[in-house]
């Protein structure tokens, strides 16, 4: 009878963890090393201004292609992509924002798109200096 022999071979990695409950040795030594995370609007930001390059490249067609190739909504790309719309120091203060430390991210992307819906950047400047305000962001 012939022996017929089998091997698998595979790697286990450490669950993260959910809402800060427990974390793994390689959690603790990750934020031993790193001062935060940026903040989420802050990458939102980012992908939008590198979305938008691609357009104009060519690399995609249209928002409607990044939405498919991202899985996500056309209205959710526009979401994003509406980021683009605010006044240029508002963008360089947000992509500079302090890293989040501990806690919820003090800026909200619901609060920095209703900026960006605002059409004069003059009153764009205005709100947002109250969201930085309310949020105990340091004058840049």
């Amino acid at each position: 009878m012939d022996e017929t022999k089998l091997e698998v071979r595979f790697t286990l990695a450490p669950r993260r963890a959910t809402h800060g409950s427990r974390q793994g040795a390689g959690q603790q030594q990750d934020q031993q090393t790193s001062p935060g995370r940026v903040p989420r609007v802050s990458r939102l930001l980012a992908l939008a201004m590198r979305f938008q390059d691609m357009v104009d490249r060519g690399d995609v067609r249209d928002f409607a292609d990044l939405a498919r190739l991202g899985y996500v909504t056309r209205a959710r790309i526009t979401q994003i992509m509406d980021l683009t719309l605010l006044a240029p120091d508002i963008q360089e203060e947000i992509l500079f924002l302090p890293p989040t430390t501990a806690g919820r991210d003090p800026i909200k992307e619901k609060e920095v798109r209703a900026i960006a819906a605002i059409p004069h950047w003059h009153r764009q400047r205005k709100v947002w200096s109250t969201v930085r305000e309310s949020a105990s962001l340091p004058l840049s």
